[in-house]
């Protein structure tokens, strides 16, 4: 068997890998001709309303990866599932993902199921508003982010100079 990208809507990724489950299992004789079907994710936190959330993110939005047979039946099953657009390859002669390609991705999954990192909210020269702590309620400018340890590094103007505060992601919120 081998694993095929099969382009989706965005959005639909997980959707169509229910849906192709489903139809693998209703039809018997098809259940030898299909192997795993993985959306590729990876955690992430972010900030929501001033909590740090746990979330998945997509790392290739709109793709899943098949494991499957090639032959006519496997990818007309493929194709009959509503959200999926195509099959990548051209339009005849779908096209595998070789070896090394696929352990690169497969690699990339299990990492990013391993570690938890994190999606910085926060760009350089954004302007923020701080929400907690001595100085809350002033706005300053993100000068530093600071993502391994959640910090950011914010200049906040006290008594007509440039002051710079090193504050928690969770602290700050954008304007």
């Amino acid at each position: 068997m081998k694993f095929f990208v099969v382009n989706t809507f965005t959005g639909y990724e997980f959707k169509v890998q229910k849906l192709l489950e489903k139809r693998i299992e209703s039809e018997e004789e098809v259940k030898k001709y299909f192997g795993r079907i993985i959306v590729p994710v990876e955690r992430v936190w972010k900030m929501r309303r001033g909590k740090k959330v746990i979330v998945e993110k997509k790392l290739y939005p709109g793709h899943i990866l098949v494991e499957m047979e090639p032959n006519d039946i496997t990818f007309r099953i493929i194709n009959s599932i509503p959200g999926v657009m195509r099959i990548l390859g051209t339009k005849k002669r779908p096209v595998a993902l070789e070896g090394e390609e696929i352990d690169d991705v497969l690699d990339e999954i299990s990492r990013g199921s391993e570690k938890l990192s994190a999606e910085i909210p926060f760009s350089e020269g954004e302007s923020v508003k701080i929400t907690s702590g001595p100085f809350a309620g002033f706005i300053g400018v993100v000068d530093t982010v600071y993502p391994n340890s959640e910090k950011v590094k914010v200049l906040v103007t006290i008594f007509g100079r440039s002051t710079p505060i090193e504050l928690s992601m969770t602290e700050v919120k954008s304007i």
